[in-house]
């Protein structure tokens, strides 16, 4: 790949990312001190915040998918709420509910556990789908609407779920338009074996989150904020982002593509994993390095696809060899 500077630059300041790259740098040490051997775990929880989006942690129980959650949020001092998701659980739980006041004769809003910074959803797909619903409004538009009275939600505002896989009893695959709506989503996996056993050290002794400090404050993930919104991304950067997500909608192997706002959380998504890389501006490998973790989960395959074994990952790494990267990338100035 040859290199240009003709491109220009982001406005982000080195001395911005200077400060955004320290904070992180905090952040995902104190998410690596509970989740043992996950980095790039932590990283992707990080560009996902700073991009403003929500993530989705699946996978079976006990490798660490609340821990995780939990580790991001207490490193944050910020308003943090829990939403255990069960079958009985109403959507006014979620999003809150009006409730009259016999005192001064006038209904008053009670909030739900959506009212937070960072809300941890635990085992989402143990709900009914008209509970998961609850979520689409303040997801997409960070805010809530109850009894015609819309309520707005605080910035940062993130929703980090987890789920176990669709196989697991009792749990409701969810919605085409849920899945959309989560930036990311990533599998923890098991650790490897040195990694268990520097777990079973530290876990049996204490609580490592009782031990994890805030390093950060919600002002501070405000300004961090800002600075990715001005990270620079090139016309050959975006072209290459909707060719991505174009092959997925005109593919044999599946029925459901990525969606407008899948090509959307991407570019997003690339711009905060190129700040955190202390660039400001992105270049082609970060979306390319992005596009399974951020897209895959809104695809749905083809029954044909699906009984020969292929999943959304596998067809998805596949679209994304097969479209060309651009050939200028910028240079670092």
């Amino acid at each position: 790949m040859t290199s240009t500077h003709d491109e220009p630059s982001g406005s982000g300041s080195g001395a911005d990312l200077d400060t955004l790259a320290r904070v992180t740098g905090r952040v995902r040490a104190g998410i690596e001190k509970v989740i043992e051997g996950k980095p790039e775990v932590a990283r992707l929880a990080l560009v996902v915040l700073l991009a403003e989006g929500h993530l989705l942690i699946e996978d079976v129980p006990g490798v660490g998918k609340t821990m995780l959650s939990k580790s991001l949020a207490r490193s944050i001092d910020c308003t943090v709420r829990r939403i255990q998701f069960t079958p009985d659980l109403l959507p006014s739980d979620v999003t809150g509910v009006s409730v009259f006041n016999q005192d001064s004769r006038e209904f008053e809003f009670r909030p739900g556990g959506i009212f937070a910074n960072i809300v941890v959803g635990d085992e989402i797909n143990r709900a009914s789908p008209k509970t998961q619903s609850a979520l689409l409004e303040c997801m997409e538009e960070r805010q809530v609407t109850v009894d015609g009275t819309t309520y707005h939600l605080e910035t940062p505002f993130m929703v980090i779920a987890t789920q176990n896989p669709i196989e697991m009893e009792g749990t409701y695959a969810l919605p085409e338009a849920q899945r959309d709506r989560f930036m990311a989503r990533v599998s923890m996996g098991y650790p490897v074996e040195s990694a268990e056993i520097a777990m079973l050290d530290s876990h049996t002794r204490s609580n490592p989150l009782d031990d994890l400090e805030p390093v950060t404050d919600a002002a501070e993930i405000r300004k961090l904020i800002d600075i990715v919104s001005e990270v620079y991304v090139s016309d050959a950067v975006q072209r290459y982002a909707v060719a991505i997500a174009t092959a997925t909608r005109k593919s044999p192997e599946l029925m459901l593509g990525a969606s407008p706002r899948a090509t959307l959380h991407l570019v997003r998504a690339a711009k905060a994993a190129a700040a955190i890389s202390g660039r400001d501006y992105v270049i082609p490998d970060d979306v390319q390095e992005l596009a399974v973790q951020v897209l895959s989960h809104r695809m749905l395959t083809t029954v044909e696809a699906s009984m020969s074994g292929r999943t959304p990952e596998a067809a998805l790494r596949q679209i994304v060899a097969g479209v060309p990267m651009p050939e200028s990338r910028r240079a670092a100035t």
